[in-house]
């Protein structure tokens, strides 16, 4: 059998390893993942900087992305509210928009219904790798959201006064101050319950210029934003001055006499056209309860006379035949 020769190196000279091509190929290539735990188990890096950005009770959950080149990174969100994290600490609820999510945000408006604290995890998830919880620190209250004026659009329709103000849900209500521009102008407001829908302010004079202003208001914090910007529109048609104005008054209210003096004049004829009133001749009226007619009656040429009293309506008989012949 033949003997094997090995040579010893020579001082401070290095032999180089040669690998052949079939030594190549036999020997599988080693990949070692860039983060691992004790036992050969892979661990993903967990997401960092978690952050709330809440603007008008609209609370979007963001983190920075877990980096692994050439593959896509999902991840899975879950939360607690007070209930289960003073009662069931060990119980989180996925969240109902974001398990799991290829997104670096996640939309947890309808998972926070109460304004209480909140508290969020995320983890980046790989095939079958998972990377530890990252934590939102401190807990979220929506109470903390930030309220911005809803935009508004203010038109004119003739002499109607018409704003339509953005919608920003249903916790929302808003308050819209309307008023005339001109010194030490009365400001009136209505209270509108949603948005999204056309509201008539009211019947505006012609020609003035007024303005308009709202803000928004969610009762289930107690919190309003600040007011919009001020918008104002001139109405249509031109004012009256103030002499005009007057004038146009006193000439209506003598136009209104006359109009009544007419009516009255008018009744006046028909009463005296319909129901005349006769007055008696002076020889036909009765100065004394004691005077008496005397008749006398020339038919037998007998100077026969009779007395007898008469009445007024009697005489005025007497006297209406007398001129009728």
């Amino acid at each position: 059998m033949p003997c094997c020769h090995r040579g010893r190196a020579k001082p401070g000279r290095v032999r180089p390893s040669t690998w052949t091509s079939a030594e190549s190929e036999a020997t599988p290539a080693l990949t070692v993942p860039l983060n691992f735990i004790p036992g050969g188990v892979a661990l993903l890096p967990a997401p960092q900087n978690l952050t709330v950005l809440s603007t008008n009770m609209k609370h979007l959950l963001m983190w920075s992305p877990v980096a692994q080149p050439r593959e896509t990174v999902s991840y899975s969100v879950e939360y607690q509210g007070e209930y289960e994290s003073l009662y069931t600490s060990h119980l989180w609820i996925p969240s109902s928009r974001c398990s799991p999510t290829d997104s670096l945000e996640c939309d947890v408006t309808d998972d926070i219904t109460a304004t209480v604290p909140y508290n969020f995890r995320v983890r980046a998830m790989l095939g079958s790798q998972t990377s530890a919880w990252s934590t939102l620190e401190p807990p979220f209250n929506r109470n903390s959201t930030v309220l911005i004026p809803p935009r508004m659009v203010v038109t004119e329709y003739g002499l109607h006064l018409v704003i339509k103000l953005e919608d920003l849900g249903p916790l929302f209500e808003f308050l819209v101050f309307y008023w005339r521009k001109e010194p030490d102008a009365t400001e009136h407001f209505k209270v509108v319950k949603s948005g999204d829908s056309p509201l008539h302010l009211g019947t505006m004079e012609p020609g003035a210029t007024y303005c308009v202003k709202a803000q928004a208001r969610v009762n289930a914090i107690g919190r309003h934003s600040a007011f919009s910007q001020t918008r104002c529109v001139k109405m249509q048609g031109e004012s009256l001055p103030l002499a005009l104005a007057l004038a146009a008054f006193v000439g209506f209210m003598l136009v209104l006499m006359g109009v009544l003096f007419s009516i009255w004049k008018m009744g006046q004829l028909l009463r005296y056209s319909c129901c005349p009133s006769v007055v008696l001749p002076d020889t036909l009226k009765i100065t004394s309860s004691s005077q008496k007619l005397i008749s006398c009656r020339q038919e037998e040429e007998v100077d026969t006379c009779a007395v007898a009293p008469l009445s007024s309506e009697h005489l005025f008989g007497v006297w209406l035949l007398q001129h009728c012949k």
